[in-house]
């Protein structure tokens, strides 16, 4: 998540254009998008899309009327219009993708109450856009302990200012319904602004703060995914994953969203897949079906007697005997259909590219000489020359 120009240097800290997620090129930012349209004309005649993307505080985006016709670009920093007073945001999108975004979040272009651009931040404008970023911090842990000394059950995890510093957005998780009333007359009169509260979910939270995931790479919630879909223990089960909530939940205490990914997969392949609870009808006993791979196409039974010893079957092989057992017959045993004793064919690499050795440039070793015959050899020859 890190640009060319964004990246971090060897003391940790961002080299290039130094803004560490906010540089004009937008490849830094969280939910970023590629502009493929940016290198291409538009037709005679037709007059550029008049609807912008502005970006604000972590992952939250908005759709701006460029009424104006101001020359906007990707990165620039613009003033635009809020309930009272302006924000400040930075541009992320132009021209014709705004209207396929505008589309996906089901947002109608012609919408005369879309907001509007104003004007390109002034450097004023940036000056106290910055300066009530730097006091977020400080205020997120104030409003924190005024919070806990009401007994509030709720957790601020952010808090958003406005550009122009009139208004403070306070981001909150909670499990039950809250009386903040009294909280937000303490704030307002301790930090000399509005305040508006605004309830998120949990998943909601994980996307604005970010992370690392279990995989090692950054939590897609706050990369590239947008939406939410609900995620069940069906899907854990389909996938024949072990029930374990410290292994399913990701960082939010939810199912983790990557659970859907393969899910499609997995169902399509179930299809032509016999049923985990099968019962197959032997002359030595009833087999029950233990466990069931669909990659390998194999399925595990053992018998009711002995339900220590597994025989694997083929998918086909067990398909042929559930049609022989709605013929009300049974097959002899399960050994007939095992496939314990068929031998897989390892796969052994072969050199088909022609690499040659690692060792080719490696000096040969000199034998050494033994000392130790050398010696013995030399009164043997001086005994032999008298």
């Amino acid at each position: 998540m890190g640009c060319s120009s964004c990246s971090t240097g060897k003391d940790g800290q961002p080299r290039g254009c130094k803004n560490n997620g906010t540089c004009g090129t937008d490849g830094c930012n969280k939910l970023t998008v590629f502009d493929w349209l940016s290198n291409m004309s538009l037709p005679n005649g037709q007059k550029p899309f008049d609807c912008v993307e502005v970006r604000f505080k972590n992952s939250r985006k908005e759709f701006f009327k460029n009424a104006d016709n101001l020359p906007l670009a990707i990165g620039d920093v613009v003033a635009t219009q809020a309930k009272s007073g302006h924000d400040v945001g930075i541009v992320t999108l132009t021209g014709e993708l705004v209207k396929v975004q505008m589309k996906k979040k089901k947002v109608a272009p012609d919408d005369n109450e879309i907001p509007k651009v104003y004007r390109k931040a002034s450097q004023r404008d940036i000056d106290i856009w910055q300066k009530c970023r730097d006091k977020e911090p400080e205020i997120q842990k104030r409003s924190r302990e005024i919070a806990i000394s009401l007994k509030l059950q709720m957790k601020l995890s952010d808090v958003e200012f406005q550009g122009d510093g009139s208004k403070a957005t306070f981001y909150y998780t909670a499990e039950d319904r809250v009386d903040f009333r009294q909280l937000i007359k303490d704030m307002a009169k301790a930090f000399g602004i509005r305040i508006e509260m605004r309830q998120i979910g949990y998943r909601q939270e994980a996307q604005r703060l970010g992370g690392i995931g279990s995989c090692g790479r950054e939590l897609c919630c706050s990369t590239w995914l947008t939406d939410f879909r609900s995620v069940s223990t069906a899907s854990a089960r389909y996938q024949q994953l072990a029930l374990n909530p410290q292994k399913l939940a990701g960082q939010c205490g939810k199912l983790k969203c990557c659970l859907n990914y393969e899910l499609d997969m997995y169902l399509e392949a179930l299809k032509n897949f016999p049923p985990q609870d099968s019962k197959i009808m032997t002359k030595k006993g009833l087999a029950f079906c233990q466990k069931a791979d669909i990659f390998k196409e194999t399925l595990w039974f053992s018998y009711k007697d002995d339900p220590a010893t597994w025989h694997a079957l083929g998918k086909d092989h067990v398909l042929e005997i559930l049609e022989i057992n709605k013929k009300n017959e049974k097959i002899e045993s399960l050994e007939e259909y095992a496939q314990d004793n068929v031998s897989e064919e390892k796969m052994v690499f072969e050199n088909v590219v022609g690499q040659d050795s690692l060792t080719r440039f490696d000096r040969p070793r000199k034998k050494k000489r033994n000392n130790k015959k050398r010696r013995k050899n030399k009164p043997n020859a001086s005994s032999n020359a008298q």
